[in-house]
């Protein structure tokens, strides 16, 4: 790698120095996407923070024959960074990797089918993971198509890392860590409700705003919600009015300026 390489890599990543993004790198990183040019000086400059930050407190590695450079980490720190600018790097705490493939990977799954109890296996290709206390993991195809069109309703880093904030509270079940404004009944009520209609429009066969795989579970309904809410957020206040307004208070507004 080229700017990181200064880091000092026999140190624990706890302990390894916060290095300042250089300004080039930046600037470049703003020009790749719109996503980031649009955001306001404030949440800029607090993004770039974070960012550094996440650079010297994760771990990058390349699988899969993928070739990862400096501007490449950046892009995903700062996408992973963007649903926390608003609460603190705190919140990305757990974890500590984040292996980047070139495209679509291949994982081995077991599904255990609740009605009648039996267990399957299976390979799945997919293009990101996320491992309570585990790494991140994500395509890059992927997320160089997320930056390129930034308003699609897709963001695979935002996805992953909206899974990393479920696991924050120790269960995956699409109810986050949570602020002190928003009780735990609130929101699920709120989110409960609008999965359900959800649902429900599913299985009547209905083309729906929001991405299908949102009907998988709790956990996904809330990680595709976050991914809208970041680069579609008027479809998704269209969509789904309340969620809409939870994930808004939940967020601080991070994305208003979109």
């Amino acid at each position: 790698m080229g700017w990181l390489t200064s880091l000092r890599r026999w140190l624990p990543r706890s302990l390894a120095p916060v290095q300042a993004i250089e300004e080039v790198a930046w600037r470049a990183l703003v020009e790749s996407s719109d996503l980031f040019a649009r955001l306001d000086a404030d949440r800029a400059q607090r993004l770039r923070a974070l960012a550094a930050r996440f650079l010297a407190r994760k771990s990058f590695s390349a699988a899969g024959g993928h070739a990862l450079n400096d501007q490449q980490c950046l892009a995903i720190a700062a996408l992973a960074c963007l649903p926390v600018v608003d609460l603190g790097f705190d919140w990305l705490d757990g974890w500590t990797e984040v292996i980047v493939y070139p495209g679509e990977f291949r994982v081995r799954r077991e599904h255990h089918d609740e009605r009648t109890g039996v267990v399957t296996e299976g390979d799945e290709d997919i293009i990101g993971e996320a491992w309570e206390h585990g790494p991140l993991i994500v395509s890059w195809a992927d997320v160089a198509a997320d930056l390129q069109n930034p308003f699609d309703g897709f963001n695979v880093v935002v996805h992953e890392v909206a899974h990393k904030l479920d696991m924050l509270d120790g269960a995956m079940n699409g109810v986050p860590r949570l602020p002190r404004s928003i009780s735990r009944r609130e929101w699920v009520a709120t989110m409960q409700s609008a999965y359900d209609a959800f649902l429900r429009a599913i299985d009547a066969g209905e083309d729906t705003a929001i991405d299908p795989y949102a009907a998988e579970s709790a956990d996904e309904f809330f990680a595709v919600l976050c991914e809208q809410f970041f680069s579609d957020p008027a479809v998704l206040r269209e969509a789904m009015p309340d969620p809409a307004r939870m994930l808004a208070r939940l967020f601080s507004q991070a994305n208003r300026a979109l």
